[in-house]
């Protein structure tokens, strides 16, 4: 089992595991500053506050942070929005034109190989007759 951790180890999946959650982390924290410090206030104008946490519901002494979800939402929206635009699209676009270069690279412009073994055969038939 230590020797299978090891080749694990070393394999390089968890050296590339650890930098794409580490890269997850930062970008995350950029989106967030995005929405916080950019966003949010321009969202938050008509309700008169530049943050939403602040928006509060007080039902029998029970605080209801509703304007905390909101700013969580808004920053989950717009995290998997910009995941999606900056990662997936063109991770897809790529992952396309492989799919088509080796597409029109597998389209045969000739006889395939079990057609050139039958026609040598068939020539080595007529030569010894």
């Amino acid at each position: 089992m230590v020797q299978e951790f090891k080749e694990f180890i070393t394999r390089g999946n968890l050296i590339t595991l650890a930098t794409g959650f580490i890269m997850g982390v930062v970008f995350q924290a950029v989106v967030s500053s995005l929405v916080q410090d950019v966003i949010m206030p321009f969202i938050a104008i008509p309700f008169g506050q530049p943050n939403f946490a602040e928006l509060t519901w007080v039902i029998n002494d029970a605080e209801i942070l509703w304007g905390s979800f909101v700013t969580a939402l808004v920053v989950f929206i717009l995290t998997a929005l910009a995941v999606f635009l900056f990662i997936v699209k063109p991770y897809n676009a790529f992952e396309r034109s492989r799919e088509e270069e080796e597409e029109t690279e597998s389209e045969d412009t000739g006889p395939s190989e079990i057609d050139l073994l039958i026609e040598i055969r068939e020539l080595l038939k007529e030569q010894r007759l």
